[in-house]
């Protein structure tokens, strides 16, 4: 069955960068001149994606407005002859069907992604964290749909990480297959360096079959008692193979400072209207 809906997670709190997440939804940080959700919006789009499912919370009522169309502001626009941005504005009122979800609880990852099960149904999903921007040539997630359509099965997307990174991630037990593919022997979630079965992270894209649903409602809360991704897909191992797939492109955790700050002079670097101008101001700054 052919990958046509995806869940995009946007309900955290976004705590590492308060006090501007207190009114601000973190999803909604510039990036550039785009939100951060917007490039998981346009990744999954790219990808062959007609649904997606953003599960959001309490506060986050601005991503919504975002992707709505505004009559009012195009009008204002037409009027002023820029039709330049009408065009933009337009554009990203029809990115695609994007349709949300309430995460009433903050109880985790996996928990999120349940809250998405009756529009999903019974059939295969991706899911995309809009912290993890990953610049690529071809989509990461349009990547993973090509391995999805070899296997039909589970793919998680994972990257080597640092030993000292391992109690950040889910780790992998990894059996290579080919290239860049692996298959999954066992998962642990965030372990110390000593007990990670590889440096394999798992990281913010993931092709899951239906059946995870049925994990996600079975399993204990885990560590932080959250619902933890990991522990479901642990479970899920024990009816259906799950691939791992070491994509080709560069992330940034734009879910911390730092991380945001390098993916924002990244991208600008590569801009056409800015990039040069921002080139020779860190050479005088440096």
């Amino acid at each position: 069955m052919k990958v046509r809906k995806a869940v995009i997670t946007a309900a955290g709190w976004g705590t590492r960068f308060l006090p501007i997440t207190k009114a601000q939804p973190k999803e909604m940080l510039p990036l550039v001149n785009k939100p951060l959700i917007q490039y998981s919006v346009e990744e999954a789009i790219n990808s062959g994606i007609e649904q997606v499912i953003v599960v959001t919370a309490l506060g986050k009522r601005a991503i919504e407005d975002y992707f709505d169309r505004s009559l009012e502001l195009e009008y204002v626009l037409k009027q002023k002859g820029e039709t330049k941005l009408l065009q933009e504005m337009r554009k990203l009122s029809s990115l695609g069907n994007i349709c949300y979800v309430r995460q009433k609880e903050q109880m985790g990852l996996g928990h999120a992604i349940l809250t998405a099960k009756s529009i999903i149904g019974e059939e295969p999903f991706a899911v995309l964290l809009p912290d993890d921007i990953i610049d690529s040539k071809v989509p990461v997630l349009k990547q993973m749909i090509e391995v999805y359509e070899q296997y039909r099965t589970n793919v998680i997307a994972v990257e080597c990480v640092g030993s000292q990174d391992t109690i950040k991630y889910g780790i992998i037990e990894p059996k290579k297959i080919s290239g860049h593919i692996y298959q999954v022997l066992g998962l642990a979630e965030k372990p110390e360096p000593a007990q990670a079965p590889s440096n394999l992270g798992m990281v913010g894209r993931y092709i899951l079959m239906p059946q995870i649903f049925n994990a996600l409602e079975v399993i204990p809360p885990g560590k932080n008692q959250e619902i933890q991704l990991t522990d479901a897909l642990q479970l899920l191992l024990e009816q259906q193979a799950i691939y791992a797939y070491e994509f080709d492109g560069v992330r940034y955790d734009a879910g911390t400072p730092l991380g945001w700050l390098e993916a924002t002079i990244a991208f600008a670097l590569k801009h056409p209207d800015i990039g040069q101008e921002l080139r020779e101001y860190l050479r005088q700054l440096l």
